[in-house]
């Protein structure tokens, strides 16, 4: 049995963890709780899908599926992927493949590559190769480069990580980023 205190947000907490609590007090305008954790089992609490208390934003099961998470359509076949890779980076000026988003990166040399560009001042276009393995599979074929991110500008292949950070501290990037910016 767990004694140590834990600290859970009244909203949130269960009626049982409510009535275990000892103290309350407010901070910043949410009323805390602390509750001690002797007969409370806190797992079941925190990995239902139902549960209020689970940090996971899930869809209950009597949601109708128009509110559930949409993915685009990705072929399966390899030769459609790569079409749909040289679609993509014929439409966007700026386009990087890359683990996450740009938001998120989920990748050190991904993050590193957004956060050139950004600092470069560009607007780009991105696809999250982790949420479709057969981009992730095609684009290193269209390319004919094993390593991911991969970054694209006006149709051309510049390159992964090591090659953007190099080109960017050389200012050779932004050169080559202005003339996309002279184009728009």
């Amino acid at each position: 049995r767990d004694s140590r205190t834990t600290h859970i947000t009244m909203s949130l907490a269960s009626p049982l963890l409510r009535t275990a609590a000892r103290r309350s007090f407010t901070t910043s305008g949410v009323r805390t709780v602390a509750v001690r954790a002797v007969a409370v089992n806190y797992s079941p609490l925190l990995s239902s899908s139902s549960s209020r208390t689970s940090s996971k934003a899930c869809f209950s099961s009597d949601s109708h599926d128009d509110f559930a998470p949409k993915r685009k359509a990705v072929p399966d076949d390899e030769d459609e992927a790569i079409n749909m890779v040289k679609d993509h980076v014929e439409a966007n000026p700026i386009m990087l493949y890359m683990k996450g988003k740009p938001a998120m990166p989920m990748c050190g040399f991904s993050k590193r590559v957004v956060d050139i560009l950004s600092e470069e001042g560009v607007d780009f276009s991105s696809v999250n190769v982790l949420d479709y393995p057969s981009i992730r599979e095609g684009v290193k074929k269209y390319s004919d480069w094993p390593t991911i991110p991969q970054l694209y500008v006006n149709g051309e292949f510049i390159g992964g990580c090591d090659i953007v950070t190099s080109m960017h501290e050389s200012g050779e990037l932004a050169d080559l980023l202005k003339e996309v910016k002279t184009e728009e």
